[in-house]
């Protein structure tokens, strides 16, 4: 399994983001929420969205890097198959390590990791 998020791993079109959102189940905790839903791909797809009101342009691209930095070092042990949309809300600010932990605890209690 290759390492690196390519493009086919990242959600872009507005018809398949709807889909996860109408389609898929939600996990939250403070600051993040993740909403899966299944996909009939071979592969998992990634998409990160900060909450509208989430600092300006620079912190909201920081934060999406790395959210998709934590999915892509850890993809190996996250199962394949479906789609993930993060939601980050504006809050307290964590250090990598702590969202890196809340992340991989959401996907636990999704069944979806195996950390």
């Amino acid at each position: 399994m290759r390492k690196s998020l390519t493009k086919l791993e990242i959600v872009k079109s507005r018809l398949e983001i709807d889909s996860i959102f109408r389609n898929g189940k939600s996990f939250s905790c403070s600051g993040l929420r993740v909403i899966v839903v299944s996909n009939s791909l071979e592969y998992s797809r990634v998409i990160v969205i900060p909450v509208k009101h989430y600092g300006n342009s620079v912190q909201r691209n920081h934060i999406r890097r790395q959210y998709k930095e934590i999915f892509r070092t850890n993809k190996s042990s996250i199962n394949t198959g479906f789609d993930f949309a993060f939601i980050v809300y504006k809050g307290k600010t964590a250090s990598y390590e702590e969202k890196k932990d809340k992340l991989i605890s959401l996907l636990n209690q999704a069944g979806l990791c195996q950390v």
